[in-house]
């Protein structure tokens, strides 16, 4: 695999998108004019190499955190004349597809999660094994950090996120003991968090994932509501794609693709009445077509050079 092709930023970080093989074939983006929306532009590295596969090809890219703008724009200069770069919530893409004058698209992208950068910048709260405030916002503009929801939801709320967004058994026992042990020490930094996390729900044992990482999973799905945002860009989504065009979606936790999943599923099926009906009363049609009815994954070389890869799955559909 290739590295060169990356861009480096100034700080000599080189991002690699994840999956960008499949993503530039899957999204039949090779030739003619057409309309992009990069829902979660991030560094713009997907963006980038579209922009450079199709001369013609433009872009509407949005994404949340302004620092990835910056870095997006920067990275997106070469074609600047062909890109919008706007900020918001990839769920509000067809208010900003209709801001940017765009009526319909012929792709929709989705690379679902958290980025490297926000990851490796200790200021943002979201790695586990960096010491750092605890927040957790793509968004900084929005008042709810991590800190804040631990230090503030009930006991009861926070055992339904960590179990919910975190499949954490022993939830209600996590939840138990932070809300005690917040009364005499509220919780403000991530390595705090993360060794609180290990004294109650323990180590674990070798060749699994440390335990507070699922933790912080739930925490960072809950303050920015990512499986909400990602429900309501597909519904909005839909629409907007033209007749051919396609939406797809990568994810990085069985959460997430379990509603990309569903969400194709369901729109590419026919009658989905209930089970024993005589005859169909739903006269539901399909107006999807799953190109890939199993998630695509990257290949041993690119998670050699990215180990992120490792966990992304793609799937995509066409429009009928």
């Amino acid at each position: 695999m290739d590295i060169s092709q990356f861009a480096e930023t100034e700080d000599g970080f080189v991002h690699i998108p994840v999956l960008y093989r499949e993503v530039l074939e899957l999204l039949k983006v090779a030739d003619g004019p057409c309309r992009i929306i990069d829902g979660t532009l991030g560094c713009g590295g997907h963006s980038s190499l579209i922009l450079k596969q199709n001369r013609q090809a433009k872009i509407l890219g949005i994404d949340r955190d302004g620092d990835a703008l910056k870095r997006a724009e920067k990275a997106l200069a070469f074609a600047a004349d062909r890109v919008h770069l706007m900020r918001g919530d990839f769920s509000d893409l067809a208010d900003l597809s209709t801001e940017a004058g765009w009526d319909s698209v012929d792709a929709v992208l989705l690379d679902v999660g958290v980025s490297s950068p926000q990851i490796d910048d200790a200021s943002r709260g979201f790695a586990l094994r960096l010491d750092g405030p605890l927040d957790m916002r793509m968004d900084t503009r929005s008042p709810d950090t991590a800190s804040r929801l631990l230090n503030r939801e009930s006991e009861q709320a926070l055992a339904d996120i960590f179990y919910r967004y975190g499949e954490i058994r022993a939830s209600r026992k996590l939840a138990r003991a932070i809300a005690k042990r917040r009364v005499e020490k509220p919780f403000g930094t991530t390595l705090d968090f993360a060794k609180f996390c290990e004294s109650v729900l323990g180590k674990a044992k070798p060749g699994k994932l440390p335990t507070p990482t699922k933790c912080f999973q739930a925490l960072r799905i809950a303050v920015n509501d990512e499986l909400g945002e990602l429900e309501r860009a597909l519904e909005r989504a839909l629409p907007l794609l033209r007749k051919g065009g396609r939406l797809a979606v990568i994810s990085f936790h069985s959460l997430e693709d379990r509603i990309v999943k569903t969400f194709f599923r369901h729109n590419a099926a026919g009658c989905i009445c209930p089970p024993g009906l005589p005859v169909c009363v739903c006269k539901h049609k399909p107006v999807l077509k799953e190109i890939n009815r199993k998630p695509v994954t990257a290949k041993p070389d690119e998670i050699e050079v990215n180990r992120r890869a490792a966990s992304a799955k793609l799937r995509v559909a066409e429009k009928l």
